[in-house]
C-alpha cells in the first residue's frame, strides 16, 4: 500500500511464509564462504572434482594434473588452497603426495546446494 508521499507503509509487509530450512548462521556463511571462494578458481575446481570422483575419494597429485596446462607449481599451488579452506587433506608417501576430500566439506557443499523441496506447481518468473 502507498500513501500519497508513494511510500510503502510499514504494515503493508509482504506475506510471511514458513521457513523451509535454517538459513547459515554467522560462522557458518563465513566457512562456507571460504570453501565456496576456493571453489570459484576453474582450475581449483577442476582439482577438487579430479580428488572427489577417484576411487576411494584419493588422488595422487600425479593422477589430477592430467588434462590441466598449469604447471606443477601452479598445481600444488592450488591444491594447499583447497587444503588451507578445509576441502582437502594430504598426506606424503614416499615421493608422491596423496589428497583426500574431507568428508564433512563434501557433505556440508552438498547439504548446501541440495534443492529444497518446494511446490513445483508454483510458477517462478525470473
Amino acid at each position: 500500500m502507498s500513501n500519497s508521499s508513494g511510500l510503502v507503509s510499514a504494515d503493508a509487509c509482504c506475506v510471511t511464509t514458513s521457513v523451509l530450512r535454517e538459513p547459515l548462521t554467522a560462522d557458518a556463511a563465513a566457512e562456507m564462504a571460504i570453501k565456496l571462494k576456493a571453489l570459484a578458481d576453474p582450475v581449483r575446481l577442476r582439482l577438487f572434482s579430479a580428488v572427489a570422483t577417484r576411487a576411494g575419494g584419493e588422488a595422487c597429485v600425479c593422477d589430477v594434473s592430467d588434462g590441466l596446462d598449469v604447471g606443477q607449481p601452479t598445481i600444488s599451488h592450488h591444491l594447499k588452497v583447497l587444503r588451507d579452506a578445509g576441502l582437502l587433506t594430504s598426506q606424503r608417501r614416499a615421493s608422491w603426495v596423496y589428497y583426500t576430500v574431507v568428508p564433512e566439506a563434501l557433505i556440508g557443499l552438498s547439504a548446501f546446494f541440495a534443492p529444497i523441496d518446494i511446490d513445483v506447481s508454483t510458477e517462478v518468473t525470473l
